[in-house]
């Protein structure tokens, strides 16, 4: 009996031997599972493992980085307005007669023409001017391109770090009565015109809608050329996404714009 109990005592040292020399040689065994508080660097605050591995990884992105702060990107512009947007009317007249419907005679004609046409007097993207020789409608392609061109200028001026402006439409759907018209005190006005057809907009790039919070702080002044630079960059991406023809009109202060 005294044998065994011996034989005990030795292999209980020789455990106790090797666990001490595993903990000499591997020390983090030795540490407890329990979860250990860190510092996080960004707010000073301690917190757990479990409490780190919980919270959201950020992926950097267009509009934030990888810290989740806002990406600001440069405004840029386009090398020049007039070689960025060449399309002169007889490149636009082609689309405008592919994707447009038959031209209207007047105001009379166009209220009966609803399943072909979509009223764009109204939207949070841009604002449509007091209209006086055209009528608020766009076949629904064009309404749609106009629709993402105000949302992709909001974006942008977000990301850009500028106050929010609406862009300003001053030109839709003409009639031929509304072409004879301006024909009378303008020579230099086209006979058949893209705006007959309902698939073009005319968007001015000197003028702008400012977007105030009446709740809030003043908005600080933008330059109009600087709305206007980031304008462009927004249009020259459309246009090379093949998803309008652009020209810019000098005379008129505004980028003559059709669906493709």
């Amino acid at each position: 009996m005294k044998v065994t109990k011996n034989r005990y005592l030795a292999a209980f040292v020789v455990v106790v031997l090797l666990l001490a020399l595993v903990r000499l040689v591997f020390p983090s065994v030795a540490k407890s599972t329990a979860e250990e508080p860190h510092v996080d660097a960004a707010t000073d605050t301690l917190s757990s493992d479990s409490e780190a591995q919980a919270m959201p990884v950020v992926q950097p992105g267009r509009f934030f980085n990888a810290q989740g702060q806002v990406v600001k990107h440069r405004i840029n512009s386009v090398p020049g307005f007039s070689e960025t947007f060449p399309d002169q009317n007889d490149v636009q007249l082609e689309a405008a007669n592919r994707h447009g419907v038959k031209p209207v005679e007047n105001r009379a004609d166009a209220e009966t023409r609803k399943k072909e046409l979509v009223y764009v007097g109204a939207n949070p993207y841009y604002h449509v001017d007091r209209l006086r020789s055209s009528i608020p409608y766009l076949v629904p392609r064009a309404a749609n391109l106009l629709n993402d061109i105000g949302r992709a200028f909001f974006d942008s001026l977000q990301i850009k770090g500028v106050p929010l402006h609406q862009i300003i439409v001053t030109s839709v759907l003409r009639s031929r009565e509304d072409i004879r018209r301006l024909r009378n005190h303008n020579g230099n006005a086209t006979e058949n015109s893209c705006h007959l057809y309902g698939t073009t907009f005319d968007i001015c790039y000197n003028r702008y809608k400012t977007v105030s919070d009446p709740d809030g702080p003043p908005q600080r002044a933008v330059r109009n050329d600087t709305l206007k630079w980031v304008l462009s960059e927004v249009l020259r991406d459309m246009r090379q996404q093949n998803r309008c023809l652009v020209k810019y009109e000098v005379k008129q202060g505004c980028f003559h714009i059709t669906v493709r």
